[in-house]
């Protein structure tokens, strides 16, 4: 492998990975949302 693939190599992994992070922190800090409980607002009043 000459170097020029193995930076382009090394570059990719790394730009996955750096995303890959940030979106996986993006989703665990993202607030919690509070759904109401579909089975009683279905039911009839």
């Amino acid at each position: 492998m000459n170097t020029s693939a193995l930076f382009l190599m090394i570059s990719t992994w790394a730009i996955v990975t750096g995303f890959t992070i940030y979106f996986f922190l993006k989703v665990l800090k993202a607030p919690m949302r509070n759904e109401p409980d579909s089975y009683l607002d279905n039911d009839p009043k």
